[in-house]
Order: C-alpha cells, then sequence, then structure tokens
C-alpha cells in the first residue's frame, strides 16, 4: 500500500493552490481533503481549466448573436450556422509550455486535443490552422524548437488525414525561451447531429474510451500554468505523447456513435484528464458521477488514484451513454480495436465520488470544481506600463534616411517574418481530402464543402509588436486584418476564435495588457458582427530573461457562398492595372522596416478606424461579387513594397511583374515601408477601369491607381528588382538558414 503524503497547507502551495484557495477547499468540504482531492482541486483551479483571472473580462467579449448556435464556452468548440442545415465548428488553443520543453510532442497533442474538441461535437475534422512564435533564428535553440515544432504538427495532422491549410509563423527575440504554438481546427456538422459535453439522468452508465490511461501529462494544467524556468525541463512527464493513428479511430468510432443517438454527452479528456471530464460533465448536467477507478484500462502497474485522475494521457473521452445502448457502443469501440469501459454511472446528488480499491478516494459536490461555478474569479490589479509612453516619445524623423533604398527593400524583404513560410508547409498536407481549393500561401486558405457547394475562407493573424505598443489598438487591428484576409479571398467574415497568450497575470503590466486587449477585441468584433465563439487563454508566457509580446491570436472563418467569387492575391495577367483601396499615414511604429533596419521596436502601432476598415469589406466584397478584380492582397508587414513584391510572385509557377508609381508624403522609406491599416492591392481587367471606379467613388472608398502589371521586374518609383531575385529572396531565406 503506498502511503500518500499528509495534506496540510506547504503541500497546496506546493500544487499551485493559495492559502485562500486552500482555505476555500476545506470550507467547501468540511474537512481536509484527501490527497487524490488536493490534486483534483489544483488542477480543476489551476488558470488553465479555471480562467479564474480572466473570465471576468471574456464575458464582456459579443458571445451570442450573428450565426452563433451555442454560446461561448458552452460547448467542446464554437458553432456557427453556414445555412442548408449544417454548421461549422471552430476552435483555437494553446500548447506553449509543452512546446517548449519538448517540442514535437508538445506540438504533435496541441494538434491532436484540438481535433478532439471538434469531434466531440459530432463534426468531421476538415482544416487545421495554427499560429507559430519563435525567437530569432540566428539562435541555435530557436531553430531546434522550430524543426520540432513544426515536423511535430506536419507528423500528427497528416496521419490523422486533415489538411493544414493556414497559418502564421513569426519571430522575436521575445519568444526566445517561450515559443507560442496555437494550434486551431475546423469541423462540419449538421445541426441536428451536434453532441453536448454533458451527463444526466441517473443510472446512465459513464464509459471511458479510447487508450489505456498512463502517467503521461500529469499535472499538464497546472504545468500550462506557472513560468517557464530552469526546472521546466525536469517537469518533460507533464508532455503528453500522442498517437494520430489512435486519434483517427477514434474520431470515426465517436462519429459513429454520435450519429447513433446512443449518448447522452460526450467530452474530450485534454487538460486534467478524467477530473476534468467527470466533474464538468455531471456539473453541466446538474448530476453527479459515481467512479470505480478500477475500471479504467491502464498501461502502467501500480498507479495510485491521484495518477489516475490526474493523468492526461491523450486520445480518450468520456461518454455518457443512454442506458440500455452500452453494449452497442462498446461493439462499435471494439470494431475500432479501442478501449471501451463502463467505470461508473450518473447520480442525482451532484457529487463526483471516486472510490479506488475498495476505498473512498474522492466526493466533491462537481459545481464547485468548475468555470461558472465553485471554481474562483479573480480581478487583478492593472497599471500601465511605464514603456508605452516612453516608447511613444520616439521621434521618426531621427532615423537616417537610406542612402541605397534598393538594398533596404531586399532586407526588409528577407526578414523571416516576411519571407515564405513555405519551408513549414511543405512539411504539412495540406490537400488530403481533396476539399483544399486555396492552400497555405495566400491572404487565407478555402476549403470546399461538398455537401452544400460552399466555401470556408480561414485565417489565424496577430501582429503582437502593436500589441505590446499599443494592446488595445493592436487587438483591433489583428481582428481587423484576420477579417480583411478572409475579405481579400471573398468570405463574409462570421466569427472569431482567439487565443490569448500573454505573461503573469499576477504583474499588474501584464495584466493591464490583457485588459485593453481583451477591450479592443471586443470594440472590432461587435463592430464587424463577428462574435467570438470561444477559445483558450494562456497565461504565464514568461522566461527567466522576458515575457512574451502579448499575442492574442484571432481565427477567423468567413463563408463564401458561391464558388466564383473565390479570390487569391497574386497578379493573373499582364497589362491589368493595379490600385491600392486605402490610404496611407506613413506609420511605421512596430514595423518590420523599423526592426529590421534599425533593429528598434518603438512608437505607436497603427491607428485603426472600425468604420473605415469596414467600408474596405463592403468594397472588397462588393468589387468580387461584381467580378471587377482579378486579385486582392491586404498591405500588412513591409508596407506596400512588400505587398506589391509578394502580389508578383506568390504564383511560382506564373511570375508577373509591374511598373508602379507611389505617392510619396513626406520620406520615400516611410511611405514604401508604411504599415497603414485598412488597405489593400487589388488588380483588374483595363476594360473595367470605369466601372471599377465608379462603384468605388459611389461608396466613397478611397482608391489610388498604382500603374499595371507585366514583364519580369517590379519597378517602383525607378526602383528595379528582378522576379528570380525576389523570388528567390521570398521563396528560400528560411530553408538557407534552417539548412545551414
Amino acid at each position: 500500500m503506498i502511503q500518500e503524503p499528509r495534506v496540510d497547507l506547504p503541500l497546496a502551495l506546493e500544487h499551485g493552490l493559495t492559502e485562500q484557495e486552500y482555505d476555500r477547499i476545506l470550507k467547501i468540504l468540511g474537512r481536509t481533503p484527501s490527497f487524490t482531492e488536493l490534486g483534483i482541486f489544483s488542477v480543476m483551479w489551476s488558470e488553465h481549466c479555471s480562467y479564474k483571472n480572466s473570465i471576468a473580462l471574456l464575458k464582456t467579449l459579443p458571445r451570442s448573436g450573428g450565426r452563433l448556435l451555442v454560446g461561448a464556452g458552452e460547448e467542446n468548440a464554437g458553432l456557427v450556422d453556414i445555412g442548408d442545415d449544417f454548421a461549422v465548428a471552430f476552435k483555437i488553443e494553446s500548447h506553449n509550455h509543452p512546446s517548449a520543453v519538448e517540442p514535437y510532442q508538445g506540438a504533435a497533442t496541441g494538434v491532436g486535443g484540438i481535433m478532439r474538441d471538434i469531434f466531440t461535437m459530432g463534426a468531421r475534422p476538415i482544416a487545421s490552422l495554427n499560429s507559430l512564435r519563435f525567437g530569432s533564428l540566428k539562435n541555435a535553440h530557436t531553430r531546434f524548437l522550430f524543426e520540432g515544432v513544426v515536423k511535430g504538427i506536419g507528423d500528427y495532422g497528416n496521419c490523422f488525414g486533415v489538411p493544414t491549410v493556414a497559418g502564421e509563423v513569426y519571430f522575436d527575440e521575445s519568444y526566445q525561451d517561450n515559443p507560442l504554438v496555437n494550434a486551431m481546427s475546423v469541423g462540419i456538422v449538421k445541426k441536428g447531429a451536434v453532441a453536448s459535453a454533458v451527463a444526466k439522468g441517473a443510472g446512465n452508465p459513464i464509459m471511458i474510451v479510447g487508450s489505456s490511461t498512463g502517467r503521461d501529462g500529469i499535472h499538464g494544467a497546472t504545468f500550462a500554468s506557472e513560468e517557464i524556468s530552469e526546472k521546466s525541463e525536469a517537469k518533460r512527464p507533464s508532455v503528453q505523447v500522442g498517437d494520430p493513428f489512435t486519434e483517427k479511430l477514434l474520431m470515426e468510432a465517436t462519429l459513429e456513435i454520435i450519429k447513433q443517438g446512443w449518448l447522452i454527452g460526450i467530452q474530450d479528456m485534454g487538460a486534467a484528464g478524467i477530473s476534468c471530464s467527470t466533474s464538468e460533465m455531471s456539473a453541466k448536467g446538474e448530476a453527479g458521477m459515481k467512479i470505480d477507478l478500477n475500471k479504467v484500462p491502464l498501461r502502467e502497474k501500480g498507479m495510485t488514484a491521484y495518477e489516475i485522475m490526474l493523468s492526461e494521457s491523450q486520445e480518450r473521452m468520456l461518454c455518457c451513454v443512454k442506458k440500455g445502448y452500452e453494449d452497442k457502443v462498446k461493439e462499435v469501440f471494439e470494431k475500432w480495436d479501442l478501449h471501451c469501459e463502463i467505470i461508473g454511472y450518473v447520480t442525482e446528488d451532484g457529487n463526483l465520488d471516486i472510490d479506488y480499491d475498495r476505498e473512498k478516494k474522492v466526493v466533491i459536490p462537481s459545481f464547485e470544481l468548475v468555470l461558472g461555478g465553485g471554481a474562483p474569479v479573480y480581478h487583478r490589479e492593472s497599471k500601465k506600463p511605464a514603456y508605452i509612453d516612453e516608447l511613444r516619445k520616439f521621434d521618426f524623423n531621427s532615423l537616417p534616411e537610406p542612402e541605397d533604398l534598393h538594398d533596404t527593400f531586399l532586407k526588409v524583404f528577407s526578414s523571416p517574418n516576411i519571407a515564405s513560410k513555405k519551408w513549414v508547409y511543405e512539411q504539412y498536407d495540406s490537400m488530403v481530402r481533396t476539399n483544399t481549393i486555396v492552400g497555405p500561401g495566400c491572404d487565407s486558405a478555402v476549403i470546399y464543402l461538398k455537401d452544400i457547394n460552399k466555401a470556408l475562407a480561414l485565417k489565424t493573424d496577430c501582429n503582437s509588436r502593436y500589441v505590446y505598443l499599443n494592446p488595445k489598438e493592436g487587438a483591433k487591428i489583428a481582428v481587423a486584418e484576420s477579417a480583411r484576409n478572409v475579405v481579400c479571398s471573398g468570405g463574409v467574415p462570421l466569427a472569431i476564435t482567439n487565443c490569448l497568450n500573454f505573461g503573469n497575470p499576477y504583474k499588474p503590466e501584464m495584466y493591464w495588457q490583457f485588459k485593453e486587449a481583451v477591450e479592443g477585441m471586443g470594440e472590432a468584433c461587435k463592430y464587424f458582427e463577428t462574435p467570438v465563439t470561444g477559445g483558450n487563454v494562456s497565461f504565464y508566457n514568461e522566461s527567466m530573461n522576458t515575457a512574451v509580446y502579448p499575442t492574442p491570436t484571432i481565427g477567423m472563418v468567413g463563408l463564401i457562398e458561391n464558388l466564383k467569387n473565390i479570390t487569391t492575391s497574386y497578379f493573373k495577367n499582364e497589362n491589368d492595372l493595379i490600385y491600392i483601396l486605402g490610404e496611407d499615414y506613413e506609420e511605421l511604429g512596430g514595423s518590420e522596416y523599423l526592426k529590421a533596419i534599425y533593429d528598434k521596436v518603438e512608437g505607436d502601432a497603427p491607428g485603426l478606424n472600425l468604420e473605415t476598415e469596414k467600408k474596405l469589406h463592403d468594397a472588397v466584397l462588393s468589387l468580387i461579387e461584381k467580378k471587377l478584380i482579378n486579385s486582392a492582397h491586404d498591405v500588412s508587414e513591409g508596407g506596400v513594397i512588400s505587398s506589391l513584391a509578394e502580389c508578383c510572385i506568390i504564383n511560382e509557377n506564373n511570375l508577373i511583374g509591374a511598373e508602379v508609381s507611389i505617392k510619396i508624403k513626406s520620406r520615400k522609406d516611410f511611405s514604401l515601408f508604411s504599415e497603414s491599416q485598412s488597405r489593400v492591392i487589388v488588380s483588374i481587367a483595363p476594360a473595367a477601369k470605369t466601372e471599377f471606379e465608379n462603384l468605388l467613388k459611389k461608396i466613397g472608398q478611397k482608391f489610388e491607381l498604382l500603374g499595371n502589371t507585366g514583364g519580369e521586374k517590379l519597378l517602383v518609383n525607378k526602383l528595379e528588382f528582378a522576379l528570380e531575385m525576389l523570388a528567390d529572396i521570398y521563396f528560400n531565406t528560411i530553408p538557407r538558414i534552417m539548412n545551414e
């Protein structure tokens, strides 16, 4: 018999609980908790599971309305109506801390976990996206992390059989010790076939299905709720190990039993494993559960109740089955060669009641464990960081004007943040299942929905430098740019999911960043009518040296009703006219130009007028609908000159040059590299000129004729660049660094 440690305040503190939280547990139970109970409280009340430092602010976001079918946080993933009796389920989550210590498995299990959130809704996953942040590529450890994360994402997604179609990768010193790995999944489901994460109905059996339970991932939730330090390397056991082939079998079996209607509810065992799924499902159903851990299939001998309850072994589900259908459910899982065992049943007393080896290990009211129930909710102190006002004082006119703009542009264009991420997405299968119409490389991915002859436009976005300089405006821009990218592909933005990556919320300056970003994100989502379907908060993204830039990653989904409206970024024809929609204000705060040339992050984020941005979206969608444009590409990192270069070369199979003249406001470098928002480059047939311009004048959309396409060079204000050279820089910069 293993002797469990004595439970007291020091042990509770070791588990990441505070003294006040431990006192609260004593009051809830009316006694000292058992060791297993303490472990359950520690994971369920961790930041990762309880959102205790963020939920109060998250509730201020627009979490209903539009085409939303379930409110944010009500189910495993968001659900949005796309017509014809179908819905799209989608969600994004982080796996930052595990990826920092074990990049391959950390990233792989991040993909696996988010896929399970989708198919437990009854939705079949159709696409995967990601948003990745690393330190400088000059650093050998960064290259190790980068390589491992990309391989982990690729191997899991490719083996699982879902295309990875879009994403983003940024490099900055702030992420040196704490990379960000955000994974997004998108699935399709008939509206009448949606499953819920609930357990109810006294006597209904509780079944654990999928893989057996081991010691991997124990305290993964609490590990994700603390800062990265030298001790993190010792926490490799907190990183789960994934098996995509088992997950593929689990998905097919799960979708089959959901379709048959044999379930009351089902939930993925992600963070906190059995502890989370049992408590959340029963609390949602206002019920309890009686569980016998001796019935749980184990892969390791001698496991304790504490270990079984906290294990985060992958590819497992908890099912509440309609009484009388147990054998049918078991038959399906046995067909797919997966474990399926009855481990308990639903009760009416509201308690999570756990036995192991004929001994009572746990009796906790389920409601007291969960978000929205007894889990603590905090309003943390916030304070504007001193660096904000200091950086705003920067005088951009003090920057020396480049002597050679030609070479300056080549240096900016070769930044890994602008260069093609082909090295990344070539390792992903973006075409499996044959639904991918537009894959990685354009403004957003486009996925065909065969059942309803429509398409989805998908994108992740965030410029964290902007958020660092101005959290509120930066978060607005993240929403606006993700919507702009969807619009440039012909999609109408529907809703977002978010992954909010920030530092330690107990530090007032960090919490101020978070508070401001949530406010900005909420304003933009309300204005664009793109409600927040749910997502993830990842705090404690700090190392011994620094905190990461605040990074509220936005995952946007848009609907393309008419497949003829699908639009891509690159120039299509010789002698088309090139226009820019929008206006430049020579904004260089947080720009790629400022970082690449002067190694500075200074000033303020670019301004964003929501009315101007929405008018641009409507203008572009109207132009696409009327078949007046041949391409559309937003202006972002590197300014208009970089976006023009991308338009010329993104389509490697057909490079098309351009000759343009950009209006200079004060300095050439300021105008060429400005990252002012709400701008899109479009190309049109000369015959469409009059109708195109008249439409824009009628709706009051600002525009400017820049020049025309054609030739084998890009000519910008008499600066001349051979397309082959630009293509070489764009597509080979990252491979050269990684192959050194």
